[in-house]
C-alpha cells in the first residue's frame, strides 16, 4: 500500500495501516511495505506545574520522576467518577506521565485491602475519555503483549481505540522473560520490527520493553541500541536460589546506550515487610543512581498528594541511610516465593 496524499489524515492513516499491518505482519512484509510516514513531531503541552522533572534518556523529554501506574490498583478503584477526578488531579497538578498497558485490567489480581469488583475494567479504557479531553498535555505510554505478530497488531489497533487517541508517545513490549523471548521478538517481522516501523510511521514517538525476569535478556534488548526505554522492576534478584543481579546487569546496559530507565515494584515490600514506610521505600527508590523515574500505582488522590509531596521536598537519602534500608530489603528480595518471580505472573500488579 503507498499513500502520497500529504495531507491525508492520521486518522485515515491509522484505518489503512494498522488494519493492512495485521496482514503485513505475519508475512514479513512489514519491514518492507512502503507507507506514507508521519512526522513524529510532538506538539505536546507538558507542565509540570514546578514538581522537578528529568530528562527522560534519549527522548529529550522532560518528565517528572514519578510516573502514574495504571494497573491493577487504579483498575480496582470501583467508582469511575472517583478514578476520572483522579487522572485530572494528576495533570492538573503536574504529573503527565501515565503508565497503562493492553493487558491492564481487574483481573490481574485484587491488591491488599480491596474487594473483587464484578464488572471487568480495562486502564486503557478508563483512560480513554481523559485522554480525548487532553491528550496534548499526556506522555501517554502503553504496551504490547502478545507474541504472535498477527495479535500484537490488533492489541495495537484496540490501544488506540480504547484510549481515543491516534498515536502514543511511548510502545512498549510487555514483559520480556528470557533470551528465548528475545529470539522470538528479534525473528523478522515479529514485534522488535512491528516496533520500529510504527515508530518510522509516527504512530508512537518512542518504543521500549519492560521485564522482570532474567538478567541476560534484558540486558540483550538493551545491547541492541535501538530501542528509547527501559522499564524495569525494583533490584528484585533472588539471591537464594537465582544469584544473578538483574538491576546491576540491565540498568547500567540500559543507560549506555542513553535509554530513558523507569523503575516500578518500588512499594510493593511493604506487602511483606510491613514495618517499612511507604515514603522511605519511595525515596529510597528515587536516590538509587541509574534510573531516570519511579511508577507508582495509584488508587486515590490521597496517595497522590503524598507523592506530590515527596516530589516537591525531596532530597537525596544518606548514604549510612539507603545502607540501612538495603538491608531493612533484603529479606523480601530473597524470599523464594518473589510474587513478580513466579511462572504466569503477568506486569501490572497493584504496585
Amino acid at each position: 500500500m503507498i499513500m502520497t496524499d500529504k495531507n491525508f489524515s492520521r486518522r485515515k492513516f491509522i484505518k489503512g495501516t494498522v488494519g493492512t499491518g495485521l496482514l503485513l505482519a505475519g508475512s514479513g512484509l512489514i519491514t518492507s511495505c512502503n507507507i506514507f510516514r508521519i512526522s513524529s513531531k510532538s506538539e505536546s503541552k507538558y507542565d509540570a506545574k514546578g514538581l522537578p522533572t528529568v530528562l527522560f534518556g534519549k527522548t529529550g523529554v522532560l518528565v517528572p520522576r514519578i510516573v502514574c501506574g495504571l494497573g491493577s490498583r487504579f483498575c480496582n478503584l470501583e467508582s469511575e467518577e472517583e478514578a476520572q477526578k483522579l487522572l485530572h488531579y494528576t495533570l492538573d497538578h503536574g504529573l503527565y506521565y501515565w503508565d497503562t498497558a493492553y493487558a491492564y485490567d481487574n483481573t490481574l489480581g485484587v491488591p491488599p485491602g480491596k474487594a473483587k469488583i464484578p464488572r471487568l475494567i480495562t486502564s486503557e479504557e478508563r483512560l480513554g475519555p481523559a485522554v480525548k479531553a487532553r491528550r496534548n498535555e499526556i506522555f501517554l505510554s502503553t504496551k504490547v503483549s502478545s507474541r504472535d505478530p498477527n495479535e500484537a497488531m490488533r492489541q495495537i489497533e484496540t490501544s488506540l481505540k480504547r484510549l481515543q487517541t491516534d498515536h502514543f508517545d511511548q510502545l512498549m513490549i510487555h514483559d520480556v522473560q528470557s533470551m528465548a523471548d528475545v529470539a522470538k521478538l528479534s525473528e523478522k517481522g515479529n514485534l522488535i520490527d512491528i516496533l520500529h516501523r510504527l515508530k518510522e510511521q509516527g504512530l508512537t514517538r518512542f518504543i521500549g520493553f519492560s521485564g522482570h525476569t532474567e538478567a541476560a535478556a534484558m540486558k540483550a534488548l538493551a545491547d541492541r541500541g535501538d530501542f528509547d526505554t527501559m522499564l524495569i522492576a525494583m533490584n528484585h534478584w533472588n539471591a537464594a536460589n537465582n544469584p544473578q543481579k538483574r538491576f546491576e546487569m540491565a540498568v547500567p546496559a540500559a543507560k549506555a546506550k542513553g535509554m530513558g530507565v523507569i523503575m516500578m515494584k518500588v512499594v510493593r515490600p511493604r506487602e511483606t515487610i510491613t514495618t517499612m514506610n511507604p515514603t522511605d521505600l519511595i525515596k529510597y527508590a528515587l536516590t538509587l543512581k541509574g534510573p531516570d523515574v519511579i511508577v507508582i500505582g495509584l488508587d486515590s488522590i490521597e496517595v497522590v498528594k503524598s507523592n506530590l509531596e515527596i516530589l516537591r521536598n525531596f532530597k537525596p537519602m544518606e548514604e549510612t541511610k539507603m545502607k540501612e534500608m538495603a538491608q531493612e530489603l533484603t529479606p523480601f528480595y530473597n524470599h523464594e516465593n518473589l510474587p513478580w518471580m513466579q511462572p504466569g505472573y503477568r506486569d501490572g500488579n497493584w504496585a
